[in-house]
């Protein structure tokens, strides 16, 4: 399925972030306060409705994303970039831990101006704060056509707390932000 990556409609904004095994940042984006819908896809390729055992190929050049729509009025798009930037290591090129491949690069697909400048500026704090020791190399770029992940890739964490990748990848990851965010997280997350 296709969506739009602007226009969700009725003041929400959108997101779209790529930063390794969609699942994490999934996992991550649904517990976090004004959010209200988490989409797991694939954007930045030029083949049109990729599977993703055709992305997991490496031919297809699209990244595993998240398409996050939030409410601006409940939380910033800075502040939805820092808890990207918390939830991955921006400094490995197209590679998060034993995840290695484009498919898994670190990218934040801008939908206007706005959204460039303000990734620009979040991109500088980070380094600036030295929160990594080597240099942020995510990509951004426009906000390209996004293509909806297949059915058991959403929410996928929720569904599948205890398989082996979950337990060793996922469930830090979303340890690490509750953590660091436990202001930020819904009720019902807490």
């Amino acid at each position: 399925m296709t969506q739009s990556p602007q226009n969700p409609g009725s003041g929400s904004q959108v997101a779209l972030l790529g930063g390794g095994c969609f699942w994490c940042l999934d996992a991550v984006y649904r517990n976090l306060e004004g959010v209200s819908e988490v989409v797991s896809g694939y954007a930045g390729g030029h083949v049109a409705n990729p599977s993703y055992e055709q992305v997991c190929g490496k031919a297809t050049g699209h990244a595993e994303v998240v398409r996050v729509v939030f409410d601006p009025a409940v939380i910033s798009y800075a502040d939805i970039l820092r808890v990207f930037f918390t939830i991955h290591d921006p400094t490995t090129k197209d590679r998060q831990g034993a995840d290695v491949g484009p498919q898994y690069r670190s990218v934040i697909f801008f939908a206007d101006a706005e959204q460039e400048a303000v990734a620009k500026e979040v991109i500088a704090e980070v380094e600036r704060e030295g929160l990594y020791s080597g240099r942020v190399v995510t990509e951004l770029a426009p906000a390209p056509q996004f293509w909806s992940a297949e059915p058991e890739h959403q929410d996928y964490f929720n569904r599948n707390p205890w398989s082996g990748y979950c337990r060793a990848v996922v469930a830090p990851k979303v340890a690490k932000f509750r953590k660091g965010f436990a202001h930020r997280l819904k009720e019902r997350a807490a």
